[in-house]
């Protein structure tokens, strides 16, 4: 019995398919990260797993509970942390686990052991009586994991967990999911825009882009699916750089972005120089060029012919409203 499967599971609002037709499955103990930028179908994927949303074609299961058959089911099976910060900022730490204790009927002496354990497991015992407006991003972020394993969950969902957090909190924060997984058996699912997060913690990803999955498998197989190296040259005319290695034929793969051009190539140290002498050829400045192992950034680029950066366009100002929200200092 596998973790989550899902067949064939659409969204659909009005005549936007903000879901379309996904089905993959995930096993237990799994680290599984599902990338894509803002308005990819990734929130509202997860909200209809957790049974927050009714799909409007197809279904899925929670360790083997229908979505639609048994959600009760469903949901005591499943820890979730949205993106959007949902604690009491008024109440201790311990008092919002108290709160959402009551929900999942996690009470008495087995509520108070299993508080001091999650808070234990995210850092944060000695804060216990501490109040949330009191915490800084990263803590609330470790507390709302917390809130999430109280009850027990079998899966995990984490969706944008360290997005707007810095670099140092981020890493602690994936080391609490190695931790997860390593000494509790939990399987997660990870959804981000960061391709590091995905590369460093996921044993399988699936890049979404418009509602559908485009490309699934690990890391490795999927970057070793691109064939070669990725060389990205700057230019002030991507474009005619493009076509006219297009039409000597020196690349396998090509996409222009942000104002580059990037290509897949083989044997990269001698096609850089003939692409260069196409570049003289057709008069076209070339002002750096980049070469490198392709990344899970490369995958991204070659499935959807843009970067996920490009596509995130909202982040920024997405990630100033919640640092606002969560009153980091």
């Amino acid at each position: 019995m596998r973790a989550i499967e899902t067949k064939n599971i659409s969204k659909q609002f009005g005549d936007l398919k903000a879901v379309d037709s996904v089905s993959f499955s995930i096993e237990n103990g799994e680290i599984f990260g599902l990338l894509g930028p803002n308005g990819a179908g990734k929130t509202t994927l997860i909200s209809m797993l957790v049974t927050m949303k009714k799909p409007t074609s197809g279904t899925a299961s929670i360790g083997g509970f229908d979505i639609l058959g048994d959600p009760s089911s469903v949901r005591k099976s499943v820890g979730i942390v949205f993106q959007d910060p949902s604690l009491d900022e008024e109440l201790t730490a311990f008092e919002n686990l108290e709160l959402h204790a009551a929900m999942y009927g996690v009470g008495g002496k087995d509520f108070k052991a299993r508080a001091n354990e999650v808070l234990g497991i995210v850092g944060l015992s000695e804060r216990a009586k501490s109040l949330v407006k009191t915490f800084s991003g990263g803590m609330r972020r470790r507390l709302e994991i917390a809130r999430g394993l109280l009850h027990y969950p079998k899966v995990l969902f984490l969706d944008e967990p360290t997005l707007g957090l810095d670099p140092q909190t981020r890493n602690a924060i994936w080391d609490y999911v190695r931790k997860l997984r390593k000494e509790h058996g939990m399987t997660i699912l990870l959804t981000t825009h960061y391709m590091e997060e995905a590369d460093s913690l996921c044993d399988r990803v699936a890049i979404i882009d418009h509602g559908k999955i485009i490309a699934i498998g690990t890391p490795k197989s999927l970057k070793d699916s691109l064939k070669g190296d990725s060389i990205t040259i700057t230019t002030a005319d991507p474009e005619k750089l493009k076509t006219a290695v297009e039409k000597e034929k020196l690349s396998d793969c090509s996409s222009v972005h942000d104002g580059k051009v990037s290509f897949c190539v083989k044997d990269a140290d001698k096609r850089l120089a003939s692409i260069v002498a196409a570049a003289e050829h057709n008069k076209i400045s070339i002002e750096s060029v980049e070469l490198h192992k392709p990344t899970l950034d490369d995958v991204f680029l070659h499935y959807t012919g843009k970067t996920i950066r490009e596509e995130n366009g909202s982040v920024i100002d997405s990630m100033r409203t919640r640092m606002k929200a969560w009153g980091r200092r």
